[in-house]
């Protein structure tokens, strides 16, 4: 470590990898202000519609873990083909990219369309669920559309371009914004439909993202040379088993790490509003903070993938401690805010002081797995632009559902300590996660670079 750290080819490294991920940073933290947007909205619209919104959002986004997950594997296929000096693939690869997102947004249609009618048997309380129902039936009709926006944004990505996903994530936010307060509150025209006006907003938010996104890929120049929309293509079963075999365990990590903090939620949810909505406030800053070593994870996929395209050893090696090495001081920024600023953050979100109160002592433990969850979603990076998908999976399986869930559902639930006791579960799946993933990679990474040795 200390001979690859201290060359000027590794802080050119650190660089390359700042400038990439910058983008990919803001454009993550655009994507998690629309949660911000509407945890907001509803939360100064009433307790209930926040406790709503947040089962809702859990709903959401428990499933649709997987097939963004399982669509990321174009960013380390599309980067390892750029690397090669093979463009004239990716145009075909994109398009079969295409017809795998719309059969799994067809599939998340179908489950928010009959999950609804299934929250009283998961327990979720009486007065939440009217309002979480109406959620999850406006903001499915936007799911087609976040798919194919991922398909492009993996794209873009990984042919090292990033601009796009950053604008038209807070391009977005102009939209969600504004309509969102309207068909919750009941303003400009529109009837006060609570928590499912800001599903409906969030799913036009999602339409606009998506067709601006391929409006850029029509028009720009840089892309030109792709022929992306050059034909129409029947879906190949070849191609899209491809991207399954890849993308599939991605699709699973993912659910493993999210289902973990999304079931939580849903728990938590059992205990009522106020602890509801205290957790979802937690959570949501948690994310927020989880979407900047993200950004580099996914800059490390495309350079560790840029590496092995190359057949480049020594690359592979700097890409993963230049990652290491940002997200090291990421998280230390991230552990300070949530430290210090702990009480001026919740306060944006709530005037309720009960909802407050416990959503303040929620972030002193969010602080407590900041290093550990940096780490770990740095290592799966890595390891994604080594295509090394299969093994993470079954890490990521038993640290969140072998060692977290288990831990927190019998302290909270069990034991009596309520969100507190989840959030130590959390706290413990993501620390085994971040060391089994750490050794995974050094040990892989030293395989690799023996294969690409000269």
């Amino acid at each position: 470590m200390s001979t690859v750290t201290a060359t000027p080819r590794f802080r050119q490294e650190v660089r390359a990898t700042g400038l990439l991920a910058l983008p990919l940073v803001l454009g993550h933290i655009s994507t998690g202000l629309i949660a911000f947007v509407d945890n907001t909205i509803a939360g100064h619209h009433g307790t209930d519609t926040f406790a709503a919104v947040s089962i809702g959002t859990a709903l959401l986004w428990l499933p649709m873990l997987v097939p963004i997950g399982t669509l990321i594997s174009l960013t380390a296929s599309v980067s390892q083909l750029h690397g090669a000096g093979r463009d004239r693939e990716i145009g075909p690869l994109f398009r079969q990219a295409l017809w795998l997102g719309a059969g799994l947004s067809l599939l998340m249609f179908l489950f928010l369309s009959v999950v609804p009618a299934f929250l009283p048997t998961f327990g979720i309380a009486a007065e939440i669920v009217p309002g979480a129902t109406g959620f999850l039936h406006g903001i499915r009709w936007g799911v087609p559309a976040l798919t194919l926006y991922f398909c492009m944004r993996y794209l873009t990505e990984g042919m090292h371009w990033t601009l796009p996903t950053m604008l038209i994530g807070f391009g977005g936010l102009l939209v969600l914004g504004p309509l969102g307060y309207a068909m919750c509150n009941g303003k400009a025209g529109f009837p006060e439909l609570g928590a499912q006006g800001l599903g409906i907003a969030s799913s036009v938010t999602m339409w606009v993202q998506a067709l601006a996104f391929a409006t850029y890929l029509w028009t720009t120049r840089r892309f030109a040379h792709l022929q992306l929309f050059e034909r129409f293509e029947l879906p190949r079963w070849s191609a899209i088993r491809d991207l399954l075999r890849t993308g599939l365990p991605i699709g699973i990590t993912v659910l493993m790490e999210g289902g973990l903090f999304i079931i939580t939620a849903l728990l938590i949810g059992r205990l009522g509003a106020i602890e509801a909505s205290a957790h979802q406030i937690a959570i949501n800053v948690a994310q927020l903070c989880f979407m900047i070593p993200m950004g580099v994870a996914e800059a490390t996929t495309v350079r560790v993938g840029h590496a092995v395209g190359s057949n480049d050893a020594p690359g592979v090696r700097r890409a993963t401690w230049a990652g290491y090495a940002i997200v090291l001081v990421t998280q230390l920024l991230s552990i300070s805010v949530l430290l210090l600023g702990h009480n001026a953050v919740v306060g944006l979100y709530t005037n309720d002081l009960a909802v407050a109160a416990l959503a303040s002592t929620l972030l002193l433990y969010a602080a407590m797995f900041q290093l550990p969850d940096g780490v770990q979603v740095l290592s799966a990076g890595a390891l994604r632009g080594m295509k090394d998908t299969r093994v993470p999976m079954f890490i990521a399986m038993f640290a969140y559902w072998g060692v977290g869930m288990p831990m927190g559902a019998g302290l909270g639930l069990g034991l009596g300590w309520g969100p507190q006791g989840m959030w130590v579960g959390l706290i413990m799946g993501l620390s085994v996660a971040a060391v089994l993933l750490g050794w995974r990679l050094r040990v892989n990474n030293r395989r690799l670079l023996h294969q690409l040795a000269p």
